[in-house]
């Protein structure tokens, strides 16, 4: 655990737990799946008994619930944390639902598949998509055609005033809509059944970072506030995403302003820094360069053997690396 002076936050790794970020006020959407997909919830008391879980930890660890899906093998979460203690909130849900189930399936052992995963959230960006988005999940698995059918999920409730439990906090996301809650009620349904027969892509698709949903800007706040001065673990591939990476359109130009007369080195180095500096996936170089995983690889191999007889090149590709460091200052 790491702790900043003056600051309420908590930073945890280790190599065999996922990056966790904690601080007051924090936004996270998190999901978590059964072992081997199993179901987790197999009656209508099971999901009562889970809505009664996340009910207790309004009360005993002050989290805000903003939206819910229960689905049969995994549920999905938008929360909100005021005292910075998400751990101890999903600790105490999975902890007291799992002890619950195994009693009363006649179990023994984990219920969930290894940790719930956790993904920070720019709440006033993006909280209205990621609603959207969790409460489509059984339209989208086809257990109904139109959200409000499904009985476990907020959506019921963000449309209409019956039954309303009043833990589940809506306020926040109608109030992207409208000030005047019925109104916001009716836009809010719109917003939803927009997307009904359409293409519906998730907002965590594709992410800058896996583990965070935010502008860059946001990003790069995250990383200003909880990483600076911290040696980040390259072991742990959450902390390799936050090192400051080239951009390959800004690695190409870099490369072509420096060497202009010989397109097949040319096209080489730029395989060899995209492979060695822009932590972007083999594939992803692979279909900018038009060859394969392997071709990326190789080619980037040859160029580091090159170095170690070419003095010249090895001073080039120096430069090079330098101002690729220099650009992301």
């Amino acid at each position: 655990m790491e702790r900043s002076e003056g600051t309420n936050f908590a930073l945890s790794y280790n190599m065999a737990r996922p990056l966790r970020i904690e601080f007051p006020g924090a936004f996270y959407h998190i999901t978590s799946r059964g072992n081997d997909r199993k179901p987790v919830f197999k009656t209508y008391r099971d999901r009562e008994k889970f809505l009664s879980y996340l009910q207790s930890a309004t009360d005993r660890y002050r989290a805000v619930i903003h939206v819910y899906c229960l689905m049969e093998n995994h549920y999905h979460l938008f929360i909100e944390t005021p005292s910075g203690n998400l751990s101890r909130i999903m600790h105490y849900i999975n902890g007291a639902y799992t002890t619950y189930f195994n009693t009363k399936h006649q179990r023994a052992g984990h219920l969930f598949q290894g940790r719930y995963k956790s993904i920070l959230v720019q709440a006033d960006e993006y909280a209205k998509e990621l609603s959207r988005y969790i409460h489509l999940n059984p339209v989208r698995a086809g257990l109904v055609k139109n959200p409000e059918a499904y009985e476990w999920s907020s959506f019921r409730f963000y449309i209409s005033n019956s039954k309303f439990t009043k833990w589940l906090k809506r306020e926040m996301i109608l109030g992207y809509f409208d000030g005047n809650p019925p109104a916001a009620m009716s836009m809010y349904k719109d917003f939803v059944h927009g997307l009904l027969g359409k293409e519906m892509k998730s907002p965590l698709e594709k992410l800058p970072c896996s583990f965070i949903l935010g502008s860059k800007e946001y990003i790069g706040e995250i990383k200003e506030r909880f990483f600076r001065d911290k040696e980040l673990d390259r072991g742990l591939p959450e902390l390799r995403e936050m090192i400051d990476r080239p951009d390959l359109d800004i690695l190409e130009k870099m490369v072509d302003s420096e060497i202009q007369s010989n397109e097949k080195l040319a096209r080489q180095i730029k395989l060899y820094l995209s492979h060695s500096y822009s932590g972007r996936k083999l594939r992803e170089i692979g279909a900018r360069f038009d060859v394969s995983d392997s071709g990326v690889t190789q080619a980037s191999r040859r160029i580091r053997d090159k170095q170690k007889t070419d003095k010249k090149l090895e001073k080039l590709i120096l430069k090079m690396t330098k101002k690729l460091k220099m650009s992301n200052v």
